[in-house]
Formats: C-alpha cells, sequence, structure tokens
C-alpha cells in the first residue's frame, strides 16, 4: 500500500479528533502507597567513598560511565544512562564549605514523571517506588521535562532506548534484599527502610546533635509534596542541588492545569479543533506551492 502524505494528514486529524473524546488520566489524583519504602542520606557521614556508586552498577546490570577517565576508571560525573547513582563534591569559592551529596531518584509521594508521562510508562508501585515500563514508553521524554530534580535520563544511543533512573533496586527487593547502595555503605551515610522510619531516625539524629544539622530539618519530609529518599545535610540543601519546591507537589500544579483546561470536556475539543484547522491550513498551502512547483517543473504532482 502506497501511504501518501495525504493519507497521512487524513488518519493524523482523525486521531486529534479522536483524543477529544478520551478522558486524561493525569487529572486523576494517585493513590498513596500504604507502606512507602525509601532512603535516608546523611551528608554528614558520606566519606566519598563511592562505593554506593559501583554496587548499583553492577547490580542493575550498567555498563561503567569511565569516560571521563578515558576508561581507566567508573567516574561518572552525572547521572546518564549508564548511571542511576552518583556521588557528587559540593565545595565552596573559599574552600571552607564543604560537602559530599548522593544523587538519585527521589521517588515523589506525588511525582510530576507519573503523571506527565502519556502512557504511562511510568507509575507507581505499592512501596511507592516510581518504576518504568518499557512496553509502553514511547520515547517522548516528557518525564525529563517534568521532573524538577532532573532525575530521569535517556539511553540516546541505542536502538530501542529506555529511561535510566534509579529504582531502588527492586529486584533485590523481591528477593528480600536490600537496595544495593545501603547494602555496602561503609558509614550508613545511606540507609533503606519505611519512610516512617527513616523519618524518625532522621528526626533522632537532629535531636541527638543539636546545631549539627542545617535548619534541623529533614528534606524530603514535605519539600516538594514529600519525597522517598531523605536528606540530612550540614550545608544549604540548595548548594547540594536539591530545589526549594515549597511543600506542594509540581504534580499537583500541573494537575490544577489540568482540570481546568480538561472541564466539560469542552476545552480540549476547542484546543483539538483549532489544532486541526491550524494544520489543515499549512497542509492546504503546502500542497498548493508544491503543486506550482512541479507545474514549474513539468513533473506530474504526486501528493
Amino acid at each position: 500500500m502506497n501511504v501518501t502524505r495525504r493519507t497521512l494528514f487524513k488518519i493524523a486529524a482523525a486521531g486529534c479528533a479522536g483524543v477529544t473524546c478520551l478522558p486524561h488520566a493525569g487529572a486523576v489524583m494517585l493513590n498513596e502507597p500504604t507502606e512507602k519504602l525509601g532512603l535516608l542520606y546523611d551528608a554528614t557521614r558520606c566519606i566519598g567513598c563511592k562505593a554506593c556508586v559501583t554496587a548499583c552498577s553492577e547490580a542493575n546490570g550498567l555498563v561503567p560511565d569511565a569516560g571521563s577517565s578515558d576508561g581507566m576508571y567508573q567516574a561518572p560525573e552525572s547521572l546518564n544512562a549508564h548511571t542511576k547513582n552518583i556521588i557528587k563534591l559540593y565545595r565552596a569559592s573559599d574552600g571552607h564549605e564543604w560537602s559530599y551529596m548522593k544523587q538519585q531518584c527521589m521517588h515523589c509521594l506525588d511525582p510530576a514523571c507519573v503523571i506527565a508521562c502519556p502512557l504511562s510508562a511510568l507509575t507507581k508501585s505499592d512501596f511507592g517506588i516510581v518504576q518504568w515500563n518499557g512496553t509502553t514508553c514511547l520515547g517522548c521524554r516528557c518525564c525529563q521535562i517534568a521532573c524538577p530534580f532532573n532525575i530521569p535520563k535517556f539511553e540516546w544511543s541505542q536502538i530501542n532506548p529506555r529511561v535510566v533512573k534509579c529504582e531502588l533496586c527492586r529486584d533485590r527487593l523481591a528477593l528480600g534484599k536490600e537496595p544495593a547502595c545501603t547494602a555496602v555503605c561503609p558509614r550508613q551515610a545511606v540507609i533503606f527502610g519505611k519512610r516512617s522510619d527513616l523519618l524518625d531516625a532522621a528526626h533522632r539524629r537532629i535531636a541527638s546533635n543539636p546545631g549539627k544539622y542545617y535548619q534541623d530539618r529533614v528534606y524530603g519530609e514535605k519539600d516538594g509534596g514529600g519525597t522517598q529518599s531523605l536528606y540530612l545535610s550540614h550545608v544549604p540543601f540548595s548548594k547540594l542541588g536539591l530545589p526549594d519546591l515549597g511543600d506542594r507537589s509540581v504534580a499537583s500544579g500541573v494537575r490544577d492545569v489540568q482540570e481546568s483546561i480538561y472541564q466539560n470536556g469542552l476545552t480540549p475539543a476547542l484546543v483539538y479543533t483549532t489544532l486541526v484547522a491550524v494544520t489543515t491550513h499549512f497542509w492546504r498551502e503546502h500542497t498548493r506551492h508544491a503543486a506550482e512547483e512541479a507545474e514549474d517543473l513539468g513533473l506530474e504532482e504526486q501528493l
């Protein structure tokens, strides 16, 4: 069958019209998991050994990122398609203030990446783990744009690419093991457990060490609507790359906009009708110019 551009346009237009009849899943609030698992990272305990980086790579079958060392050793500079977990160093310009920082998926209680995914390739599991399903992912990378922590990465070099991010070693959890990063940490700078237990542990550390921790607070307890990856630090969280999001999730703001747009189903109908009208106009202009060019060249129109 010879599918022309005109046929493709008709199919696309029909698809746009059909979408107006569908409910928008993103406007639905996620069911909160009854038991949420997570991590607690204490920057004051981390010695920067990066044992967690290597263990994560091995546990997840990732190719070690040795690009910055000319292939000599694993030293990723940031999260990427080969790295789900990384230790970074913050150091003030005067050299007097510094801290290590562990970066991986935050497993938000109300994740922006999940609500942004048009085909629900990203979901929140029974334990609150934000996980990716390759069978439904279309590679749009909306999750990358939506994430306020800049976590999901895309395998640009692969024919069948994946979205790469920490999933709390869920394969290990299914076997009764803890995540690889927490299993190898020599200082318990990062520990694994139920979110409620981790919050209790964090507040006990704060109470037992007056003045040690920044603002005596746990990042992720309420930040961005709450996360399952929690942080304690002796320096401002912003210097570790953790954004000031307030107590409300990014997803809730998106949901408000969606609800106003999709109210009664009238607005999306207008949006898509306008889209089809504009697209039709430019298609007609395109075919007219193409026909004129073909006539000038003495060619038969094939559109």
